[in-house]
């Protein structure tokens, strides 16, 4: 476990709040806090990579019907 840090406890609206020292800062800009007994505990939120979850995904087993592919219409672009 790291050193522990006394830190202030301050309200903010209705809530209580806590000033995170700079160097035990969580990354990211959610984080998940729950009670163990009498302990708060605080850990930062990690989303996956757009890669980690598509390589998560299964393989679909589907027939996909021929869709025709035609060009595309031309368009009349107006500058306003």
């Amino acid at each position: 476990m790291d050193r522990a840090r006394h830190v202030r406890l301050f309200k903010n609206g209705r809530n209580q709040a806590v000033r995170i020292p700079r160097d035990t800062e969580l990354p990211g800009d959610e984080a998940v806090i729950y009670r163990d007994g009498q302990r708060l505990i605080l850990e930062p939120t990690s989303r996956p990579s757009l890669c980690r979850l598509l390589e998560s995904w299964e393989p679909l087993d589907v027939e996909w019907p021929e869709i025709e592919d035609r060009p595309p219409e031309p368009v009349d672009i107006v500058d306003r």
